[in-house]
C-alpha cells in the first residue's frame, strides 16, 4: 500500500472507509451519554470499561506465549528485542524497554523502544510521524536489526504506516516479528510470526486508544518481558535476583531478597552482596552453599544463570 508523503492529506475515499471500519474507531454504545454525566459518573463508566481489558488480554495468552518464545530465542542467540510504535503505543514500548535494565540487570541495548518521530515524541506529539513509512524502514536499518533479533510492532489500529513498514523491513532483514494490536485477528493479513490481538472494543471516548487499547498493550508488554527474563534466569522463586541497585530502594530490595532466601540478617546480607561484587544471585548461592564467590559464580555459569539450578534444583 502507498502511504501519503509527509504533509499530504489523505483524500482517498477508500482510506476514509478503512478508518471507519477499524475496531478502534467505533463508538461505544455504553457511553453515548458521556457528556451528560457528572464527574463520578464519568469515572464509573471509564472504570467499568477498564475492567474488561484483563479478560481480553487473557484470551491472547497462547499468542503471547509464542511471542515470548521468539524473544527468548533471540536472547539466547545473542540477539535483541525491539518495539516499534507511534504515539501511545510507541511510548509504551520505550517505557517497557527502559524498565528492563534496573529490573533484570540487562544491558540497555538488549531491549529497545523505537518511536515514530524520535525520542522527542515521548513528551510532545510529532505531527504526522506515524504516517512516515520510510522512517519505519530506516529505523530498522539504523538499529542494525538482523536474524538474531525480534521486532514487535505496537499499533492499536494495526495499520500504522510507520509500524507496518518497520515490521516489513525487519522481516526482510531476517528478524522474528510480532504485532500487538487491538484489531480482531480476522481483520488483517499482515505477515508476522505471531499477532497478539486483545479485542477491548470501542473506547469510552471514541478513538482515544490511549485508554483501553493502551492499557491492554501495557499488560501484554509486561507479560512478554517478565516471562522472557524469568526464562533467562533473572528470577529466583518470585524475586528479582539480577536487579541493578541504582537507588536506595533497590539496594534495600536486594538485601531483603538475600535475607528472605537465606535467612541471613540485614548486615550479613549486605556483607554478602558486597563480597559478591554487588550480585544478589551470587550472594544467595554463597550464603546458601557456604561457598566462596568464585565457586558461586562458577555454579551460576554452569546453570545458565539460574539460581535454583546452581543450588542443585531444576531451573
Amino acid at each position: 500500500m502507498d502511504w501519503p508523503a509527509q504533509g499530504e492529506r489523505m483524500e482517498d475515499p477508500s482510506r476514509f472507509e478503512e478508518f471507519a471500519r477499524l475496531a478502534t474507531e467505533q463508538r461505544n454504545p455504553r457511553t453515548l451519554d458521556l457528556d451528560t454525566l457528572d464527574i463520578a459518573g464519568i469515572l464509573e463508566r471509564i472504570s467499568a470499561e477498564d475492567r474488561t481489558v484483563p479478560e481480553a488480554v487473557a484470551k491472547e495468552i497462547p499468542f503471547i506465549a509464542r511471542a515470548v518464545e521468539l524473544v527468548v530465542a533471540s536472547f539466547r542467540a545473542g540477539g535483541r528485542l525491539f518495539y516499534a510504535g507511534a504515539g501511545t503505543s510507541g511510548r509504551l514500548g520505550v517505557l517497557d524497554a527502559s524498565e528492563c535494565p534496573p529490573t533484570f540487570g540487562c544491558d540497555p541495548e538488549l531491549v529497545q523502544g523505537v518511536i515514530a518521530g524520535g525520542y522527542g515524541a515521548l513528551v510532545r506529539a510529532v505531527e504526522g510521524a506515524e504516517d512516515r513509512a520510510a522512517e519505519g524502514e530506516q529505523a530498522m536499518l539504523k538499529c542494525g536489526v538482523g536474524p538474531k533479533d525480534t521486532v514487535i510492532g505496537l499499533a492499536a489500529s494495526r495499520r500504522t504506516p510507520f509500524v507496518v513498514a518497520a515490521l516489513a523491513q525487519a522481516r526482510l532483514l531476517g528478524a522474528r516479528t510480532a504485532l500487538v494490536t487491538c484489531t480482531p485477528r480476522a481483520d488483517f493479513a499482515l505477515e508476522v510470526d505471531v499477532a497478539i490481538c486483545p479485542e477491548v472494543g470501542p473506547e469510552v471516548l471514541m478513538g482515544s486508544t490511549r485508554m483501553k487499547s493502551g492499557t491492554a498493550q501495557k499488560l501484554v508488554l509486561n507479560m512478554i518481558t517478565t516471562a522472557a527474563f524469568v526464562r533467562m534466569g533473572k528470577a529466583y522463586e518470585n524475586m528479582m535476583v539480577d536487579l541493578l541497585a541504582t537507588s536506595e530502594k533497590l539496594v534495600e530490595r536486594g538485601r531483603r531478597t538475600v535475607m528472605t532466601v537465606t535467612g541471613a540478617d540485614r548486615s550479613a546480607a549486605a556483607r554478602a552482596i558486597e563480597e559478591a561484587g554487588g550480585s544478589v544471585k551470587t550472594a544467595i548461592v554463597m550464603l546458601k552453599l557456604e561457598c566462596p564467590r568464585a565457586e558461586a559464580e562458577a555454579r551460576l555459569a554452569r546453570a545458565g544463570g539460574f539460581v535454583r539450578a546452581a543450588l542443585g534444583g531444576t531451573p
